[in-house]
């Protein structure tokens, strides 16, 4: 078997925001994923994460895209489009350029595409309908320029297990870790390789609540859009957390 080389590209969803560890490192699905392909082969993979929260989709392919090619990846995955989405504006078309950008890249560098939408938080945030109908619009706008014949499709927007309130963290907009394992064991079922038990569904945490509506708008909503007003970014200042190759033995990163 080839030696697999896997680069992630996106925002908060690819980074792992929601999935954070006790040492307080965010781990999420991408760093699962290749630690679950690593395994299911039974040999190290190499694994980049060039993915920081809060970038719109088109910043992602401006600065994470030639750099991730520059590593010579057999595989990279691409996500974004979720803070646009939150934006007063979402152009939907525009948005979607920025797909066919990454594929048309990768096409011409011969690697492989793993795309992903987001799972849909949109049952549980405020102007859920506004939500709800840009994120169905820019599904079939992604969905209509990506062939499939040579990109590998992880739907996780399809997924009505992940829209469950149990599978989300607190400010209700990013995956806890039971939704990041599940969106793992989908990309590793989509490339072929062996998904490790229960990453389908995760156990609850005991005592396991939904904050109220106050919390909720105080911790969570309250500052999300205080840096709207102030056109700040939860990324501004941040670095990737696996800029350049790291080995990912088939036992446990952590």
């Amino acid at each position: 078997m080839a030696s697999v080389r896997l680069v992630a590209l996106g925002d908060s969803f690819t980074e792992g925001v929601g999935d954070e560890l006790p040492n307080g490192r965010v781990r999420g699905w991408a760093d699962l994923a290749a630690q679950g392909w690593a395994a299911s082969r039974g040999e190290p993979i190499q694994y980049a994460n060039l993915a920081i929260r809060g970038k719109l989709v088109w910043p992602i392919v401006d600065e994470q895209l030639e750099r991730a090619l520059s590593l010579e990846p057999t595989h990279l995955s691409f996500n974004g489009g979720g803070n646009d989405m939150l934006r007063p504006r979402a152009p939907i078309e525009r948005i979607a350029d920025a797909f066919t950008r990454v594929r048309d890249r990768c096409r011409a560098e011969g690697v492989t595409l793993v795309v992903l939408s987001g799972a849909n938080p949109s049952g549980q945030l405020p102007l859920r309908r506004l939500i709800q109908r840009r994120g169905d619009a820019l599904s079939r706008a992604v969905l209509a320029r990506l062939d499939g014949q040579d990109t590998v499709m992880v739907l996780n927007r399809d997924d009505t297990e992940l829209a469950m309130p149990t599978y989300w963290a607190a400010d209700r907009l990013h995956m806890n870790f039971r939704g990041h394992h599940r969106v793992a064991a989908r990309v590793l079922d989509a490339v072929g390789e062996r998904v490790p038990d229960g990453w389908w569904s995760q156990p609850e945490l005991p005592g396991w609540t939904r904050l109220s509506r106050t919390e909720y708008l105080r911790d969570h909503l309250g500052p999300w859009v205080r840096r709207r007003l102030t056109g700040t970014s939860s990324g501004d200042g941040r670095e990737p957390k696996h800029p350049s190759w790291v080995t990912v033995a088939p036992e446990a990163l952590d």
